[in-house]
């Protein structure tokens, strides 16, 4: 990695799926002008190409992709789907993987183009890996019925034919997937600030997160 830009606004966010961490992440980089980087999506871009490629993926297809990747591949709506939410998972569980998309991540965190004044990170593992030293670090989650009819809300959206039931017992197979994983699972850090967002509305989740970090900022 080239040496870290100096005076950034780092933000890291981990959270269980479907917690609301995406929508207030984008809100803070569009406040404080940071680049977003949604790392769920680095796996679920890597998990789709795993489905796709089953003959030729290996650790050199993966680091040949991670090179070419950019975040308009990211915003990809396929990713959404739950058969590529679980080939993420079972890729994320390989420390290899892990080291291989570590290095993209990084980059993004502490050498963001010239035109952001710092980065904001969410996923599983930002606060306790990759962003160990960011200046805010959020642990944002939300009870497991409220964010599965969150996520079934989003396919219906998407015309997506799908049953609230088994988008419930997907959240619980990936919540523990990504809980009990021998390599950087999820779990909040000491130094993480816990937001739960269960009884929140998305502005009111981001008046809270911006009311601490104008506080820091402004000191």
């Amino acid at each position: 990695m080239k040496k870290k830009r100096k005076n950034l606004i780092t933000v890291a966010i981990d959270s269980p799926a479907a917690a609301g961490a995406g929508t207030q992440a984008k809100y803070i980089a569009n406040e404080y002008k940071l680049l977003y980087l949604d790392t769920g999506k680095i796996y679920r871009f890597i998990g789709k190409l795993r489905l796709n490629n089953k003959n030729n993926f290996n650790y050199k297809f993966v680091r040949e992709q991670i090179k070419k990747i950019n975040l308009e591949k990211l915003k990809d709506k396929s990713l959404i789907s739950n058969e590529i939410a679980i080939s993420a998972s079972i890729i994320a569980k390989d420390y290899k993987i892990r080291k291989i998309i570590k290095k993209f991540q990084l980059e993004c965190a502490y050498n963001p183009p010239k035109k952001f004044f710092g980065s904001v990170l969410d996923g599983r593992d930002i606060t306790s890996v990759i962003m160990k030293n960011a200046m805010f670090k959020f642990y944002i989650t939300a009870n497991i019925k409220i964010r599965a009819r969150r996520r079934y809300l989003e396919f219906k959206k998407l015309n997506k034919k799908i049953d609230y039931k088994f988008v419930l017992k997907s959240l619980r197979k990936r919540d523990y997937l990504d809980k009990n994983r021998k390599f950087s699972p999820l779990k909040k850090t000491k130094d993480s600030i816990l937001i739960n967002t269960s009884k929140l509305s998305k502005k009111a989740c981001f008046i809270k997160i911006k009311s601490i970090m104008d506080k820091k900022i402004k000191i």
